[in-house]
């Protein structure tokens, strides 16, 4: 029978045409919600009619436009980005390295539930796994059935069983089709090898869009088939639309790692991928995107004493795969993908399953869709910021850097954020928050600085796994997360660049993040407001349930004073339980402008919670929905009407008034960590 954990009404989502929310401080409106993937087959037919998860990406940017908190805003105004999803992704296309384990060895089942014991710390560990690698709604007992929705495992079994779209990017609930769709924007040198497309195959995630001409976000190759098997070009790229145009965004730095290594640049130049994060429109009207590219293979790479080792693990086994042995796969093929690719790349299964050192790097695209490239990582060859691509200590560490978020300074310079690595006291490659500054001159020129108080130290008892900023205003403040190990939580933190260490939000207010819990900041304006979500209790062995959240860390936006914190949900109670603002409780918010709208996923209760705490039980069907918050004009400190207080306490886990899909997350939306 299917397994329960994960399974969700199958109601259609009639929320599109519902009124808005009018709410004390926010508006909520409902986002159209129109992805093409719920009119695509699937692969077992009993499945094909389960509904989408909807997740919010992001908000248009807002100009110069003033704060809705001001001036009345339209409901209409902003574009939402977001994302549909049928079911699990396995490994999210939206990471650089697979949930950012600098390790890339997520390959199998065992060794996603090794990730969600070692960092995660669920007691359901062994379902979680089992709901990302076979899938959401998987047969229980019987899960090599293929029913499962999405999942790691149809991912790498595609050379052999096909595979259909999981993933679909969109802008205010519309379908963004991609390059990676028709086969004549395939510009690799091997091209003439994959074999014919095959449509319905790609997965793509929509990131932003900045004012009327861009759009952009990170696609997956489509399948094709050829002689040998169903390969992909790549994994992932990033893609911008523009003029009605969509443009691929190359690895950066193939051309530079030609020299003296003609072979590995081809890997690269092929298979390589790269991901678009974020974007800012520069002065002259052109758009910088950030993101990472590819460089240099990982499996099969030299240390920094000019050994080359390699990494057996990368490759998974076919009987992990398929369950069976009927296509053997073998590393000594996977390295000649790297050091003898000729015209193999797309004839060998192995192939599909290259890893790569990633650069952070930047894309500058034009409206006519033209696109120069740099890598924002300073080295050459394959040696950046003096670290090699593979840690002569550990194999399976290589060196990893991407630019997460990208602003202008008030001197319309760019500063982008994310991280690089950087070697723990000589002992291991980590990635660790940074930020890259440059002049909007010369854009081929960056310097890194890596975020203070947020060091990375040896040993297993150590208080952080990886750190990542996530974004940066005009006014270079940052915020991201520093992620535990599965004892310790997750952190949210700010940072003004050049100024002291950073600071947790758990010190700034610990009203709202309280002791041990686990917490995200995804965004933030140029008036110094952040969005992200933070837990609402304590996990006590599962994932807690959290809330989307909004701190001000500058002056006070309208009703919001400085420094104060607050739950979405309390900012969009109006106080009436029969509402339409009460239908919906704010469980992540992506992305805020400077208009103070922010994009957000929700969960939305046909016909109402029962009562009006962030609790509340659902009585009709519980769906997963993207919203956009809208301030209200004039509303003053005395319209915030905080939820009343929960049945349940929050700090204790209770599943009791808990809707399905509260219960049964497990890493649709990603809250483990980041966006």
């Amino acid at each position: 029978m299917p397994h329960k954990m994960l399974k969700l009404s199958t109601l259609a989502i009639l929320i599109a045409g519902a009124s808005q929310a009018n709410a004390a401080v926010y508006t909520v409106v409902p986002v159209d919600q129109n992805s093409t993937l719920k009119d695509q087959p699937y692969f077992d037919k009993a499945q094909s009619g389960a509904p989408l998860l909807y997740s919010s990406t992001g908000i248009q940017d807002s100009g110069t436009d003033a704060s809705c908190f001001s001036d009345d805003c339209t409901s209409e105004t902003y574009k939402v980005t977001s994302e549909a999803r049928r079911g699990t992704e396995g490994t999210p296309i939206a990471d650089t390295t697979p949930y950012n384990q600098n390790s890339q060895d997520i390959t199998n089942q065992y060794q996603l539930q090794n990730y969600c014991d070692n960092n995660l710390g669920y007691g359901t560990c062994d379902i979680w796994a089992e709901s990302q690698f076979f899938g959401r709604d998987y047969a229980d007992n019987d899960e090599w059935n293929g029913q499962g929705l999405g999942g790691l495992q149809k991912k790498q079994a595609a050379w052999v069983n096909g595979y259909h779209s999981n993933a679909q990017g969109l802008v205010d609930g519309a379908p963004v089709n991609t390059f990676a769709e028709d086969d004549a924007k395939y510009d690799g040198t091997q091209k003439a090898n994959l074999g014919a497309i095959v449509a319905n195959t790609t997965d793509s995630t929509v990131k932003g869009t900045v004012g009327t001409d861009f759009v952009y976000g990170i696609t997956s190759s489509a399948l094709f088939e050829n002689a040998s098997g169903k390969p992909r070009a790549f994994s992932k790229r990033g893609f911008v639309n523009t003029n009605g145009q969509s443009v691929q965004l190359a690895p950066v730095s193939s051309i530079a790692s030609v020299a003296g290594n003609e072979n590995a640049a081809t890997l690269v130049s092929n298979m390589g991928q790269t991901q678009a994060n974020d974007a800012v429109a520069m002065k002259d009207g052109n758009l910088l995107v950030v993101g990472s590219s590819s460089y240099a293979a990982s499996f099969y790479a030299q240390d920094r004493d000019g050994d080359y080792r390699e990494d057996e693990n990368k490759l998974p086994s076919s009987d992990d795969i398929l369950n069976n042995g009927s296509h053997p796969l073998n590393f000594d093929v996977m390295k000649q993908c790297t050091i003898n690719p000729s015209d193999n790349l797309y004839k060998n299964w192995e192939c599909q399953f290259s890893t790569f050192a990633n650069e952070a790097a930047v894309w500058l695209v034009n409206a006519n869709g033209t696109v120069t490239s740099h890598a924002i990582t300073a080295g050459n060859g394959d040696n950046r910021d003096g670290l090699a691509v593979i840690d002569k200590d550990n194999d399976s560490r290589s060196f990893q850097a991407s630019a997460q978020a990208v602003a202008l300074d008030k001197n319309d310079n760019p500063i982008a954020v994310g991280y690089s690595t950087t070697d723990v006291k000589n002992d291991y490659y980590a990635m660790q928050a940074a930020y890259f500054t440059a002049k909007a001159g010369n854009l081929a020129s960056w310097t890194r600085t890596m975020i203070p108080g947020l060091d990375i130290e040896p040993g297993d008892d150590r208080d952080f796994t990886y750190t990542i900023a996530n974004g940066v205003n005009n006014s270079s403040v940052i915020v991201g997360d520093a992620k535990g190990n599965g004892e310790k939580p997750q952190r949210a933190f700010v940072y003004k660049a050049g100024q002291g260490n950073a600071q947790f939000f758990d010190q700034l207010a610990p009203s709202l993040f309280f002791k041990d819990s686990n917490s995200n900041a995804a965004a933030i304006n140029n008036n110094d407001q952040v969005v992200g979500w933070v837990d609402i209790e304590s996990s006590n062995g599962k994932e807690a349930r959290h809330r989307a959240f909004t701190y001000i860390n500058g002056t006070a936006q309208g009703p919001l004073k400085a420094g104060g914190a607050w739950m979405l949900d309390d900012l969009t109670n109006d106080g009436v339980v029969n509402s339409i603002a009460n239908s919906y409780r704010i469980v992540d918010a992506t992305g805020i402008n400077n208009a103070g709208v922010i994009a957000a996923t929700a969960y939305y209760c046909h016909g109402g919670y029962e009562n009006l705490s962030k609790l509340a039980h659902c009585n009709g069907t519980e769906q997963q929905v993207v919203v956009k918050l809208v301030p209200k004009a004039g509303a003053t400190a005395e319209d915030i009407q905080p939820r009343v207080k929960d049945e349940e306490p929050p700090f204790k886990r209770s599943g009791g008034s808990l809707g399905i899909l509260a219960l049964t997350a497990l890493g649709f939306i990603g809250f483990r960590r980041r966006k």
